[in-house]
């Protein structure tokens, strides 16, 4: 079955550019091609045309590497939950639908053309301490750390992140701390990430803070998340900072009194 659409997308050409939305009409568009791929045949047929094609993100189309994302009628990566942008497919509209697609909005994520934002703001978080240090040796060496099963499928979940963004275009504030606290979760919950657990904790979520909003719990990260990631890992997030700031607040107490002797 072929679908006939009417598509109103974000064009803007650049981080200067106020933007504007431009329509267009789509006609027979395979109800299997999945939400990239037609987007696909509409830069073809613009450049056919020799107009410029519309700019969006995308690397592996299989939901794993988090490049792809834009809000379809209002929702990020669409109305299907659990899904990503590259993996919705257009047997999810009728045909005469009319689709519009914008690019993620939030102050953080600058918009560099048409669809594609800058989401360099993530890269910093995560260079802030989003890695272990302590040398684990080859896969098999890992494999022979033991660790519980809950713990391990705990910190899993967590890892499922992809960083593709939904949550801070979801969420009212533009926080972050969904993002933030699934990468903090997945190293910090295994013995590997131990030595560098309380120092990691303070650097990635001080690096959120410059900048992102603040988390009130709105829940619309989770809702949005393509992997599920339960918002239960912002609250761990808030009881390793808690915990990592009065170590530390502890260890410069004693510092303080050696010195006062």
């Amino acid at each position: 079955m072929s679908l006939n659409l009417l598509l109103k997308v974000w064009r803007q050409r650049g981080p200067k550019d106020d933007g504007h939305f431009e329509t267009y009409s789509p006609n027979d568009i395979n109800e299997d091609m999945s939400f990239l791929e037609m987007l696909d045949v509409v830069n073809e047929e613009l450049i056919a045309q020799g107009k410029e094609p519309i700019a969006f993100d995308h690397d592996c189309r299989e939901g794993i590497c988090g490049s792809c994302g834009v809000v379809i009628n209002g929702v990020p990566h669409g109305l299907k939950t659990l899904t990503t942008t590259c993996q919705l497919h257009m047997r999810n509209f009728k045909t005469g639908d009319t689709i519009t697609v914008e690019p993620w909005r939030s102050t953080s994520f600058p918009v560099i053309k048409d669809l594609v934002v800058d989401r360099s703001a993530f890269d910093a978080i995560i260079q802030a301490g989003g890695y272990i240090s302590a040398p684990t040796g080859a896969a098999g060496d890992g494999n022979e750390t033991l660790i519980p099963k809950s713990v391990a499928d705990l910190a899993f979940e967590a890892a499922a992140c992809i960083g593709c963004g939904a949550c801070v275009a979801a969420c009212p504030n533009g926080a972050a701390q969904l993002f933030t606290a699934a990468k903090l979760a997945h190293l910090n919950l295994l013995p590997q990430g131990q030595p560098e657990r309380w120092s990691r904790t303070v650097a990635m979520v001080d690096t959120m803070e410059e900048y992102f909003g603040s988390c009130t719990n709105y829940a619309e990260c989770e809702a949005a998340c393509p992997k599920g990631i339960s918002i239960d890992f912002i609250a761990k997030m808030n009881r390793d900072y808690l915990k990592a700031k009065f170590k530390d607040r502890r260890s410069t107490t004693k510092i303080d009194t050696s010195e006062a002797g």
